[in-house]
This record gives C-alpha cells, sequence and structure tokens, in this order.
C-alpha cells in the first residue's frame, strides 16, 4: 500500500473497482432496519457541479455510507429535475433540443458524481422528462383532478414578459420573475390550480412531527397563515355628495340600483370594531364594480385608473414593505354593524383580492398600516384599546394583545379576550357574522405556457368541457419538434402545433388537447416515492415498496426552498395517503440545510454612464481584469459561487490538484454544516496532509496488525499503554459516530485528527506485549472504518494494505465500549460566587463529597474564602464545584 497520499495512484483503480463490483447497489435484508438518504432533485445545468454542489452531496454519502456499515438497509439514490424553464431557457440559448442537451448535461452530473466517490446507485436513477417517469406524473395529476384538487379557472396571474410564462406567487421576488428579473405584469388567463388550500391546516398541524430546521418550519407556517377571527357582513351606501345623477340612469335597470350593496370583511381583532374610522377594498373587489353604477363621473374616473395601475403591479410589489400606501375614495360609505357609523370605503393596492375577503376594517388607532393611510387621507384615529391600569395612552398607533377596551360603549372595561368572545357571539346571534379561520396560503398555480414541461392529460370537446386522458393512453408524449420556443401571445407553443391538439374524445367525437405544461415543481413532488419502485411498469409505485422505504429518514438540500417543493411534496403525499396509495403522512421525517459555499468575487466601482442593478455594489469583473487593475480600485466580496459570477471552483479542479478524498474532508471539516463557507482551495492542503499522515501511520502499523484481534482482546491481560491505545480508540469511535448522526461534519474529521495525534504520541514501540499488539490492531482497523464514510477511497487502500479483501463500506462499523472509552483521570472546574478559581485533576467517577473535599482544599480556592462564610457548595459530577460565600 501507499504510504502517502498521491491520489492519482490509487484513487480512480478504487472506483473502478466500485463500478466494476456493482458496490452501490440497493441491498435489502430481511430483518434490518432501513435508511432512506436523499438530496434535493437537481436540475442538471450546462456549468456542471461546483464545489458547492458537493456541500451537499458529500455529507449525505457520508451518513449513508455509516448506515450501510452498521447494518442499514439503504437507500441512496439519485435523479434529474429536468423538464421546467431552467432547462428550456438553456436550450433555447444554446440553439439546441431541451431533450438532447439535458441528457449531456444529465451525463456530465453524473461523471463528477462518481468523480468525488458518492455511492448512488444509479440503477435507479431517471429524469423527470423521461416518458416513463412522467407517465404516472400524469397519472397523479388524474387523482388530483378526480378528488376535485385539480381546476381550472380565470386567474389574475404573474405574467413574466421575458420567459413569456405565468409565475406561482412564489416564484416572483420584490416583483420581478425569480429566473428572468423581468418585471412582473399581470394578465386575465384561464390557469390550473391544486387546490393545496384544502390541506392548509394538516399541513401546519403536521410540521410539529417533523424534524426539520424551526427556521423551515417556521417560514411555511408563516406561509399558510392561519389566522382565526369573525367573518362579517357591512352594508353599503352612497355618499350624496358621489351618487350619480338621476339624469344618468337611463341605461340602469331599476332593480340594480335598489339592489342592496354589502361586502364580507374578515378580521382577528373584532375587539377593536369600535375603532373602524374607514374601509378598505381591493381594486378588484366585485363590490367595486357595483359601486361603479351607483357614483359619478368623476369618482368613476378615478376609480377606473387607480384599478388599471393596480392590475400591473404584481401582488408581491403591492405588499411590500416599506412601499408608500396609497388608495382612491370610492364615494361609497360601510356602515358598522354595532354602531351604525358610516365610514368612507376606498379602494387600495395593499389589499389583495386573493386573500382573506378583499376587504377589510380599518382601525388607524392600533395598526400602523392602517394609521399611515389614515394620516395621508387625514382619516379619524380612534383608540378603543388601553393598557390595564395604565393613566396615559402609549404613542398612536399601538397593538396590544392584552388590554381593557375603551371607547367602545357597552364594551367599556371588558378585557381584550372577553371582548373578542362576547362579540364574537353577537355577531353570531345576529347572523351577521361568524366566527371562522381563515389562511393566507393560496392555491397551487401550476400550468405553464412553455413547451418543455409535462403535458397536462386533458382533453377539451366541442363545447369546452374537459376530461381526462385514459389511463390506457398514457403518457401523453411530448412532441419531438424543431421549434420550441415561447409563442409571445400567452398561449404554449403546443397551441399551434395540430398534430398535437387535434385529438378524438372519448365519446369519438373531434377534441382539442390541453396544450399548457406543468410547471416543474409538479416532477419534483413525488420523485422520492418513484426511487423506491423504480422499475414498476404498472403503477407509480407500489404500497410495499413504500412501506419498505418511506418517510425519507434525512433529506438534504437548500433552505431557498422551504415554501415551494418542500411544501409542495408535503401536499401531494398528503393526498396520495388519503387515496390509500401510500403509508405515510410527510415525506421527509428530517431535513437538513447546508450552508452556501461563497466565492472571492472582485468588482470594481461603476465609471460614468454605467449603472448598477438591483441590489448590486459594484460592477463586476474578471480575474484577470483584476490583476491589471490597481489594487485599490477592485472590489473583493463573498458571495455565491454560481456561472454568471465567474468564481465557480469544479470538483474535476480541485480532484486533479488535490484529490478526491481531500475535497471530500475538507467539504466535511470546513465549517459546520449549516454555515456558509467562504471557499478557498489552500484547506484542501491540509486535508491531504492528514490523509498522508493517516497512510503513514496505518503503513508503519500494519506489521504489528493481527487479522484475528476481536477473537483474544478482551481476554489479554491489559497493562497501562493497551489501555490509552484503547481509550483513543473507543473514544474515536463513539465521537464519530454521534457526529456523523448529528451533521456534525466538522467535528467528527477533528476527532480523527485529534486520535491520530493521539497514536502518534503513544507511538509503535519496538518491544510491545501481547495486549498492547491487539490494541495498535483494534486502533488501525477501527480507525481506517471510521475514516471510509468522510475519506473511502484512501480508507479502502488502508483495508487492503491491512491485509483484508473486498471494501470498508461492506465491512461492520465498530462498536464502541463506554468503559474502556471512559477516562481514569477528569478536570474538574472549581470555582467560587461563578468565577473560575481552579482546575483540579480528580479520578473518573469520583464521588461528590470528595469533588467538594478535594475543592475546597485547593490553595488558589482558599486564598478566595479567607474572611468570608462559605454558604452552600454546589457539585456538578464529572464537572464543576462552585463555593458560594460571601
Amino acid at each position: 500500500m501507499l504510504d502517502r497520499y498521491l491520489p492519482a495512484d490509487f484513487e480512480p483503480q478504487w472506483r473502478a473497482r466500485w463500478k466494476e463490483a456493482d458496490l452501490f447497489l440497493t441491498q435489502i435484508e430481511p430483518g434490518r432496519p432501513k435508511f432512506y438518504g436523499l438530496d434535493f432533485f437537481p436540475y442538471p445545468s450546462g456549468a456542471g457541479l461546483s464545489v458547492g454542489h458537493c456541500r451537499n452531496y458529500v455529507p449525505t454519502d457520508a451518513i449513508c455510507r455509516m448506515k450501510r456499515m452498521q447494518g442499514f438497509n439503504v437507500l441512496h439514490p439519485m435523479g434529474f429535475d429536468a423538464f421546467g424553464l431552467p432547462a428550456e431557457n438553456e436550450a433555447i440559448k444554446r440553439q439546441r433540443h431541451p431533450s438532447e442537451m439535458i441528457e449531456e448535461y444529465a451525463a456530465n452530473y453524473r461523471s463528477q458524481m462518481d468523480l468525488i466517490g458518492i455511492s448512488y446507485d444509479w440503477s435507479r436513477s431517471f429524469k423527470s422528462s423521461d416518458p416513463d417517469y412522467y407517465k404516472w406524473t400524469q397519472w397523479i395529476f388524474k387523482l388530483l383532478y378526480e378528488r376535485g384538487l385539480a381546476e381550472r379557472r380565470m386567474a389574475a396571474v404573474n405574467w413574466d414578459p421575458v420567459d413569456m410564462t405565468v409565475l406561482a406567487d412564489e416564484e416572483v421576488i420584490a416583483g420581478r420573475a425569480e429566473r428572468s428579473g423581468a418585471l412582473v405584469e399581470k394578465k386575465y388567463i384561464p390557469q390550473w390550480f391544486f387546490r393545496i388550500t384544502d390541506y392548509a391546516q394538516r399541513l401546519l398541524d403536521d410540521l410539529d412531527d417533523i424534524d426539520w430546521p424551526e427556521g423551515i418550519k417556521q417560514m411555511q407556517r408563516n406561509w399558510i397563515g392561519r389566522s382565526e377571527g369573525v367573518e362579517f357582513e357591512m352594508e353599503v351606501v352612497i355618499d350624496p355628495e358621489s351618487i350619480r345623477p338621476k339624469e344618468d340612469d337611463g341605461d340602469l335597470e331599476i332593480e340594480v340600483l335598489e339592489k342592496p350593496l354589502k361586502f364580507r370583511v374578515f378580521t382577528t381583532r373584532i375587539d377593536t370594531i369600535f375603532g373602524v374610522t374607514f374601509c378598505v377594498l381591493a381594486p378588484e373587489h366585485p363590490v367595486v364594480d357595483q359601486i361603479l353604477k351607483r357614483v359619478n363621473s368623476q369618482r368613476k374616473t378615478e376609480i377606473d385608473a387607480y384599478r388599471q395601475a393596480a392590475r400591473e403591479m404584481s401582488d408581491i410589489d403591492r405588499q411590500a414593505v416599506g412601499r408608500e400606501k396609497s388608495g382612491v375614495r370610492t364615494g361609497a360609505l360601510a356602515i358598522n354593524p354595532l354602531t351604525n357609523e358610516a365610514v368612507p370605503v376606498f379602494i387600495a393596492d395593499y389589499v389583495l383580492m386573493g386573500y382573506g375577503t378583499g376587504a377589510i376594517m380599518a382601525v388607524p388607532g392600533h395598526d400602523d398600516r392602517d394609521f399611515e393611510f389614515a394620516e395621508k387621507y387625514d382619516l379619524d384615529v380612534r383608540p378603543v384599546i388601553a393598557p390595564e391600569g395604565a393613566d396615559e395612552l402609549p404613542d398612536l398607533p399601538f397593538s396590544l394583545k392584552e388590554g381593557v377596551l375603551i371607547n367602545s360603549g357597552d364594551f367599556d372595561g371588558c378585557s381584550v379576550a372577553d371582548a373578542q368572545a362576547e362579540l364574537g357571539q353577537w355577531f353570531e346571534t345576529n347572523e351577521i357574522g361568524e366566527r371562522k379561520v381563515n389562511f393566507k396560503l393560496r392555491d397551487w398555480l401550476i400550468s405553464r405556457q412553455r413547451y418543455w414541461g409535462c403535458p397536462i392529460p386533458i382533453v377539451y370537446d366541442k363545447e369546452g368541457h374537459a376530461e381526462t386522458v385514459p389511463d390506457d393512453a398514457l403518457p401523453v408524449l411530448l412532441p419531438d419538434v424543431e421549434s420550441y420556443e415561447p409563442s409571445g401571445d400567452g398561449t404554449s407553443p403546443l397551441a399551434h402545433m395540430e398534430e398535437f391538439v387535434n385529438v378524438t374524445t372519448r365519446d369519438g367525437n373531434l377534441g382539442r388537447r390541453e396544450t399548457d405544461t406543468l410547471g416543474g415543481f409538479a416532477c419534483s413532488s413525488w420523485y422520492f416515492l418513484r426511487f423506491c419502485d423504480p422499475f414498476n411498469e404498472d403503477k407509480p409505485f407500489s404500497p410495499e415498496s413504500v412501506a419498505e422505504w418511506m418517510p425519507v429518514d434525512c433529506y438534504v438540500g437548500g433552505a431557498e426552498h422551504a415554501v415551494m417543493h418542500l411544501l409542495y411534496a408535503r401536499f401531494w403525499t398528503k393526498v396520495l395517503y388519503d387515496a390509500g396509495l401510500v403509508s405515510v403522512k410527510e415525506p421527509f421525517q428530517r431535513l437538513k440545510n447546508q450552508g452556501q459555499v461563497l466565492g472571492h468575487t472582485p468588482y470594481r466601482a461603476p465609471r460614468e454612464g454605467e449603472k448598477l442593478g438591483v441590489g448590486e455594489e459594484g460592477i463586476l469583473i474578471s480575474y484577470q481584469e483584476a490583476e491589471v487593475l490597481p489594487a485599490e480600485d477592485v472590489i473583493w466580496r463573498w458571495v455565491r459561487m454560481s456561472k454568471s459570477k465567474g468564481n465557480v471552483v469544479t470538483p474535476n479542479e480541485a480532484v486533479e490538484q488535490y484529490g478526491a478524498d481531500a475535497l471530500r474532508l475538507h467539504e466535511l471539516f470546513v465549517a459546520p454544516f449549516d454555515q456558509s463557507v467562504n471557499w478557498t482551495n489552500e484547506g484542501m492542503n491540509g486535508t491531504a496532509r492528514f490523509l498522508s499522515r493517516s497512510l503513514k501511520w496505518v503503513s508503519d502499523g500494519r506489521n504489528h496488525f493481527e487479522s484475528e484481534w476481536s477473537n483474544r482482546i478482551d481476554s489479554a491481560p491489559a497493562d497501562e499503554r493497551s489501555k490509552r491505545i484503547r481509550r483513543v480508540t473507543h473514544q474515536l469511535i463513539a465521537k464519530a459516530e454521534s457526529d456523523i448522526d448529528r451533521f456534525s461534519f466538522n467535528t467528527y474529521v477533528a476527532a480523527m485528527m485529534t486520535a491520530l495525534n493521539s497514536y502518534a504520541e503513544l507511538g509503535f514501540a519496538e518491544q510491545m506485549s501481547d495486549a498492547e499488539r491487539l490494541a495498535w490492531s483494534e486502533a488501525l482497523e477501527s480507525f481506517t472504518l471510521v475514516l471510509s464514510p468522510g475519506a473511502p477511497h484512501t480508507a479502502d487502500e488502508m483495508w487492503e494494505g491491512l491485509g483484508h479483501f473486498g471494501f470498508t463500506l461492506e465491512a461492520t462499523w465498530p462498536q464502541s465500549n463506554a468503559s474502556l472509552a471512559a477516562d481514569d483521570q477528569i478536570t474538574v472546574a472549581v470555582q467560587v460566587n461563578g468565577k473560575l478559581r481552579d482546575t483540579i485533576a480528580m479520578p473518573a467517577g469520583a464521588p461528590k463529597e470528595d469533588m467538594e473535599e478535594a475543592a475546597l482544599a485547593s490553595e488558589k480556592v482558599q486564598s478566595h474564602l479567607s474572611g468570608v462564610t462559605i454558604r452552600k457548595v454546589i457539585v456538578v459530577p464529572g464537572k464543576l464545584v462552585n463555593v458560594v460565600a460571601s
């Protein structure tokens, strides 16, 4: 075996041997526990992988490798999220067809993943654009449709004028398309939606049952947005000053004029209803159409202009934090049902028709947004809640969840909680409102007007009635065409392909296919289930296979998918559970989010005539330009690695220069898993040196290695050196296992480095006892196996050097013995009044009495007790003694 780390001399050979042995095929042995480790479904881009991608692939691989060595049946698959906008836009840019381009890109991803030794079972791999896969995506769409969870309706949608397609709300950031960066426009077109809102409460409740980062769970809770309150009706009258002149009534039917106008309001603070001084409707509210028929031409002109401006804004922009509020008086008045007071009605774009009822009662005394609006339009501000027992009110506006009502008629002096209960009852008794729960979550807009996506399995007859495509006609194949660019007229390119569009309906008549395609998030909402049973030709998966593997035990990827993929996958899983097709309510039991990998990236200040884009702090320049500019003109920033920033380090580069295992260990060691990393290649020098030391140590020690050590080690009389060697070994095994399970990979690598240092300090003696030889044999084998999840090429080289056959992945993970790992001595901190005054050595397991006695006998401690009385001595066994004195 090699005695130093020369990766080019052995890593490629081990990868070839793994491949030849089909080492990573999923093994299912009856009676064993299972472990399903999965990385997020990646889109294979032309840029290939960076070391940033490896930040989650390597750690997932490490835990999967350890679990297999521990005797688990391990499922560790990988596939590619190939449908959708990223692939189509890349293909248009390259003037290639998406299908052939994706094949090439996916092959490159696979070669790079193999290069760094990721133990994927490639036999289970697929792409979401494979007909054998999207056949079942269409089948699940049909299931949703038949259960009333997929529907087509007219909708105001987010239109990306660059990508020329509709975007979900989650794909719009600060009014711009997440991918293209274009300002989003509003369009009203028929769209397909999944009724995720039907599952809002369950999506909220079941977050308590999964082991996810609390930040991600809170993001989903906020996105779902559950609120309890009262929904009630408010009657509308027209202000006499704004009423339409009678001479203009000729074009209106009498019943239209006489029909009473009403709108409904939802509030979580019914206790503040006495503080309502105006109401606001969303510009799209249908009552506004009726108000327009009753107001004079001046009001109508103002309302029409404001509505048009609102149509051109995204919902995100309309509710942007810090944006100045605007609105228009409608000339209508709303009647407060409790006080009969008439208050003005405005339309304002910060109120959305898609959330709640599209109408709000405004209480400017206790709401910042309402207060800002009232100040701008000179509206009354009336406090109706006061802190209990306070002589003066805080500055307006202020919000109190607890307090007493003031300026509230018969409810003055009532607590907030009592008033909410009594007023809720009053509205229900008088049948003008009811207590209910609302959610901020909107239905999932799923249709896209693009070519490269999963066709929707719907056909329309000549009357426009929809029917699903029969199961035996699935998949509806995406036509293989040369020209697939967006049509530019708001329809899908498929709408212009007659051979695709024209089809026969179930009753034999001429029909027309649905020409929108499914957004990519549909394809990635169930792929983890297909991995359980990827060869099934009759079903998307069998219940037995899902019961075997689901849920995913550890799901690893970026936090940016918190309210999109992760929420959608949970929704689909619950639907499939309700249909009796899967046995789990949640797809991912444990979720881990890796930190970003940042590259050191050069910028310069803008020159005359240059403008910075949104969020940019300088002009991006190349590394070559940075070298020739004066140093003071270059601004270096740590930014996320990406091809567009020119700061990518590929695994190919890293492996060529440093080696695959050096890269793997550096990815694990560089920082805690969930923290961002300022990447420098120099860090791989350190892990390469550690691997060289490891190989040298095993090479030096193999002459002392006894392969049958485990049969005799516990019966051999232990001496002091053998005890010390075994203590290091068993501490390492316990630490490594715990750290890998906890995703504390940096301390896992650090523990191996510490153990190797300890072994070096002990050294191989020229003359050693039988117990010591056996202890070294255990140490050499155990260290090699513990190294294997992080550096499998090197571990297998060492394993073979010790005379073993096969691979470390097929070996058994070593077991730690707590009694052997225990220290003979411990260091105890001694404090006086909470301040450290001394540390003392004590036998491990010393009783509390002995610890107290030794602490009080310390000269350093006694010097701080002179002239004071000891009040209490607090002993934490094995760690701390604190003397409380005064």
